[in-house]
């Protein structure tokens, strides 16, 4: 179980090439399926499903432990402890769907399969949303590529997830079945396979009368330039060289617009504006506030820290545009624990460490977009484009749906890690559920273009200095994903799991 769930980690980006590979993520969960089967005791299925997800939650999210040592002091031995105590807290989420799967195990193999989707998903529910959250690392982001890649438009990550766990079990039962008896497992993988070639279709149907769509209406081709500062994390926040060279390097990009729409990431001004040197703040944003709108209008989004005692401080994004003293803000909603908000009774905790802007307000939900140019820009900060179903909300109202996501990060507190590319192919997903492009501005990367299909059009290499120039261009149309979670959010999948779970539990009571 631990070599499984090692590979289960390495499925979501892979070493040296950073690519999700989804077929080792089925080989993987057909593994832990398979120990399942043969789990003698209820008692017995739960450890392994606990000894899977913790090294594969641990293998998954390691480079915690840059963060909380290299940049934030604490002793190496506890950044490790934390690390597996954070990944074992998690994996009982996945004990608890291991023991409920032998316990409700049917015999047919199809229904023990939808059994087994089942009790996955809802465990990956509840780590994506219990205790504010943590669902870095999400079976179903294997699968940005591949034949599954069809299914978020309709359920999303955590659906495709779920069909990659019926897929996962169907392996495992058939495996262990006898050559003879084959011809039974036909039937399901057939259906399962149509249905998802099914949906391939109607997705590049929709993509293509979409694209369509917005040629008849002339929607213009937006130029950005992304800045990637590649300021040391180490210094970015001293005082002197690593404040300076922010401030100077961001300063000179914001002065000097590259596109007609500039992103900066997130704390690019690692400054409150009051802390600012006198002046600063109004002579780069003079080329954006102080012009007419039109043909050789700029607009830019940069990421850096409001507020003040009183009204509590946010890690925002400020946007400025044509007229004078015209600005837009975004506050993060979904906030870092222990990097950003404090949880009770860890005080301790973060005091042993040295990172800064520890405490912030939360901004709403569902904030409105920026206008411009004929688009909707939502902006989201570091890992909120994670949860889905967080920027789901922002379609309630499609007149004010985003056309285009702007995805702001500093994941340099992770150093040279798998974090870049699993971040990059959470980015990638959110586009596939939603069909928008996405526009990312980081710190140390990766900053990328991906279009509306969940493709990197342009990219950056990761740890050099310099700003991405390229194109983007919104889309309106709704995903059915985007219209069920706007309304109910995840409920609907978790129902419709929990009545999979119910049923089992009252045929498996008649039959007794």
């Amino acid at each position: 179980m631990l070599l499984a769930g090692e590979l289960q980690a390495m499925s979501l980006a892979w070493p040296g090439s950073g690519q999700a590979l989804w077929w080792l993520q089925l080989l993987s969960l057909a593994a832990l399926a398979t120990g399942l089967l043969h789990a003698p005791t209820a008692r017995s299925a739960a450890w392994r499903g606990f000894v899977f997800a913790t090294a594969w939650l641990a293998g998954t999210f390691w480079w915690l432990f840059i963060s909380m040592h290299t940049y934030g002091g604490l002793p190496a031995p506890l950044a490790v402890l934390a690390v597996l105590a954070l990944a074992a807290f998690l994996g009982a989420y996945y004990a608890i769907a291991a023991w409920g799967f032998v316990r409700l195990r049917p015999m047919q193999p199809a229904w023990a399969a939808l059994v087994f989707a089942a009790c996955w998903t809802l465990a990956e529910l509840a780590r994506g949303t219990l205790w504010t959250g943590f669902p870095w690392g999400a079976a179903g982001y294997a699968h940005v590529d591949g034949p599954l890649a069809a299914l978020p438009r309709w359920v999303g990550v955590y659906g495709a997830g779920a069909v990659a766990a019926w897929l996962a079990m169907l392996l495992a039962q058939m495996l262990a079945t006898p050559a003879r008896r084959a011809l039974r497992w036909a039937a399901p993988l057939v259906l399962t396979a149509g249905a998802v070639a099914g949906l391939g279709v109607w997705q590049q149907r929709a993509l293509t009368e979409g694209d369509a769509q917005a040629l008849a209406e002339g929607r213009p081709v937006l130029d950005v330039a992304l800045l990637q500062g590649n300021i040391p994390q180490d210094v970015k926040f001293e005082p002197g060289e690593g404040i300076a060279l922010s401030l100077n390097w961001y300063g000179r990009q914001l002065l000097q617009p590259a596109a007609p729409l500039v992103v900066a990431p997130e704390t690019a001004i690692p400054l409150l504006p009051r802390q600012l040197p006198e002046g600063y703040l109004d002579a780069v944003t003079a080329p954006y506030r102080y012009q007419e709108a039109g043909t050789g209008a700029h607009a830019a989004l940069v990421g850096m820290p409001l507020g003040d005692e009183e009204q509590g401080y946010a890690n925002a994004v400020v946007g400025w545009q044509p007229g004078a003293g015209s600005s837009y803000r975004y506050d993060k909603h979904h906030l870092v624990p222990f990097g950003e908000f404090i949880p009770p009774l860890f005080h301790w905790f973060v005091r042993m460490m040295h990172i800064p802007l520890g405490d912030f307000a939360r901004g709403a939900v569902a904030q409105p977009p920026m206008l411009w140019q004929g688009e909707r820009l939502a902006p989201n900060i570091c890992y909120e484009d994670l949860f889905g179903e967080e920027l789901g909300a922002r379609f309630a109202d499609p007149a004010k749906a985003p056309t285009v996501f702007v995805n702001i990060s500093n994941i340099g507190w992770f150093g040279d890690s798998p974090a870049i590319d699993q971040h990059l192919h959470i980015s990638r997903m959110r586009s596939l559920e939603f069909e928008r492009p996405m526009l990312r501005a980081t710190n140390t990367g990766a900053t990328v273009a991906i279009d509306h299909r969940g493709v990197v059009t342009h990219q950056l290499p990761a740890f050099e200095r310099g700003v991405l120039l390229a194109t983007t261009q919104g889309r309106e149309h709704l995903t059915p994903y985007a219209r069920w979670v706007a309304a109910a959010g995840l409920w609907p999948l978790g129902l419709l799991c929990a009545a999979v779970l119910a049923l089992a539990g009252w045929l498996l009571r008649r039959s007794k």
